[in-house]
């Protein structure tokens, strides 16, 4: 019987050990490079960790509207009576999600100064407002009952209706959040710049707080709170800070 021996010869083969060699050092050299590309992005977005006040308003946010032992005090203003309901107010009240979101987003990615005077400014608000609602429960009652026209937009409000509650309004959020963005946006070095972008805001947030009182979201009273609690917090994030900084250009990420 023939048996066959392999011989070293037969089986070790150099060039096979040196490709082997080198695809171990190209995926070491790619492991080293994704992990240096992920630690220069958490320094670069380390400012992210603000978002972690989500955690601390939705909660808090979520247990007052639920809440039903508490008796709510109603918000009423005279001029409310004065104010129509318009329901074409419907579009810019919505596009307040995606105005706050763009804003926010935008000096996240852009200004890491920026993004935290406005994050202070913002959460320092809505702090406020949980605060407010959890010690002076409030409410509205100046949703219409029947609409005189069966539009779109009346749809729309309808549903609005449905998932928004009408209690917890004072101060208007949506107002106090409209305010710090243009004021975010009117500060900011770059978009200076572009007068366009900044007349648009402008124009965008005046309907927005105008729309919480067309369709009977806030009371006059709502509105009025959220104007003054801007002014109280405006010195302390900006103000105050501009003057113990150094006039240099805003830190660009």
């Amino acid at each position: 019987m023939n048996m066959v021996v392999d011989s070293p010869v037969s089986w070790y083969n150099p060039w096979c050990n040196r490709n082997t060699f080198k695809q171990n050092n190209i995926q070491r050299g790619i492991c080293m490079n994704t992990v240096n590309t992920v630690k220069k992005t958490l320094k670069k977005y380390s400012h992210a960790w603000v978002f972690l006040y989500a955690f601390i308003y939705l909660p808090w946010f979520f247990y007052l509207e639920r809440r039903t032992n508490v008796r709510h005090y109603i918000i009423h203003s005279p001029l409310d009576d004065y104010i129509p309901f318009v329901e074409y107010f419907i579009v810019p009240y919505l596009l307040w999600f995606l105005f706050i979101a763009v804003t926010v987003g935008y000096f996240f990615f852009t200004d890491k100064k920026g993004f935290y005077k406005l994050t202070t400014f913002l959460f320092s608000g809505m702090t406020i407002f949980l605060i407010i609602c959890t010690v002076f429960p409030n409410g509205l009652n100046l949703r219409p009952d029947t609409f005189v026209r069966d539009n779109i937009f009346v749809d729309m409000v309808r549903q609005l209706y449905q998932t928004d509650t009408s209690t917890n309004v004072l101060p208007s959020i949506h107002v106090f959040n409209s305010i710090g963005a243009v004021i975010a946006i009117s500060h900011s070095n770059a978009l200076k710049k572009h007068k366009a972008v900044q007349y648009s805001s402008y124009l965008l947030a005046g309907l927005i707080i105008l729309s919480t009182m067309f369709l009977k979201q806030h009371s006059v009273t709502d509105v009025i709170a959220a104007i003054v609690i801007s002014c109280i917090i405006y010195p302390f994030v900006y103000v105050m800070q501009e003057r113990k900084e150094p006039k240099l250009s805003h830190q660009l990420i």
